[in-house]
């Protein structure tokens, strides 16, 4: 583990504070936490990008798509 340094308000310090202690956490482990949890969800959007942009069509259209009264 490494450790940061970083600048907030007052406000957001003392919100963080109460966060953490109702989690019954540290500012530093709740912080850690979160920043993990966005890498993960980060990693997450990336891989399903990467996913969606290989997507091959089904086929090409000859027409126009059918609405969806011609379906029934």
């Amino acid at each position: 583990m490494k450790n940061v340094t970083i600048t907030v308000d007052e406000a957001v310090l003392e919100w963080a504070r109460v966060e953490a202690a109702r989690r019954g956490s540290s500012v530093s482990r709740m912080v850690g936490e979160m920043l993990a949890e966005k890498m993960r969800q980060e990693d997450a959007y990336a891989q399903a990008m990467r996913s969606a942009l290989r997507f091959e069509s089904w086929g090409a259209s000859d027409g126009p798509y059918l609405r969806l009264s011609e379906v029934e």
